[in-house]
């Protein structure tokens, strides 16, 4: 599914001015367990207007569907749901904390006390 949906929004066949020019990655896709419903959690390279774009995946998703259950072999094609991935966004927060001037300093404290006899 997740490959079915990357190949639909890379051809731009879904037309709407909030996904012009828009490279836009699906990072994931959780089905439930009877395969009706899918999550998809997309991001926009360099995560820009994420909102917008949910928001108009969300209203072409019947046309998305349509489109998908064309390329893959599944008895139904579930009903999309598109939400933003915030992964990265998070990631990026953790490391720009790891990287902080304060938990260096723990971190160079705890090495010391490691090096003393």
């Amino acid at each position: 599914m997740r490959h079915s949906l990357s190949e639909i929004l890379t051809r731009g066949e879904v037309r709407d001015p909030d996904l012009e020019s828009v490279p836009i990655t699906v990072t994931q896709v959780k089905p439930s367990g009877d395969m009706r419903h899918a999550a998809v959690f997309v991001e926009p390279l360099g995560g820009k207007n994420a909102k917008a774009i949910v928001g108009a995946l969300n209203r072409h998703k019947g046309f998305i569907r349509g489109l998908m259950g064309r390329t893959i072999a599944l008895k139904f094609t579930p009903e999309l749901r598109f939400l933003e991935d915030t992964s990265f966004a998070e990631a990026e927060k953790i490391e720009t904390l790891l990287k902080s001037s304060r938990v260096q300093r723990d971190l160079q404290e705890d090495s010391d006390e490691r090096d003393e006899p």
